[in-house]
């Protein structure tokens, strides 16, 4: 059985995303920041990691979870596998949601 690892992210402010990188590869989340909501809306990955779901969902768990007690802010997934990550969690992210938006 696989254990967890744990990933390290860096929110970069300046650049306003979030990044990763494994094995030399380097992977992004863009976001863009509105009073008290963050708009996730690009995941850039390099062609290597694009087939590692453990990655990707290990690194939108880490940013999920840096916006949730670091930011304390609401959530709005405006990428496809974005959204997708918050469908599958729905029971551990639902309430980051602003109210009114359902994915």
């Amino acid at each position: 059985m696989e254990s967890t690892t744990t990933i390290e992210i860096t929110d970069n402010a300046f650049l306003r995303q979030y990044e990763c990188t494994k094995d030399g590869q380097f992977a992004k989340i863009e976001y863009s920041q509105q009073e008290r909501k963050i708009f996730l809306t690009k995941f850039i990955l390099p062609e290597s990691l694009e087939d590692d779901k453990d990655f990707q969902n290990e690194f939108l768990r880490a940013v999920f979870i840096d916006i949730r007690d670091v930011k304390e802010i609401k959530v709005v997934p405006t990428h496809p596998k974005i959204a997708g990550f918050v469908r599958k969690n729905r029971n551990e992210f639902k309430e980051m949601l602003p109210v009114g938006i359902s994915i």
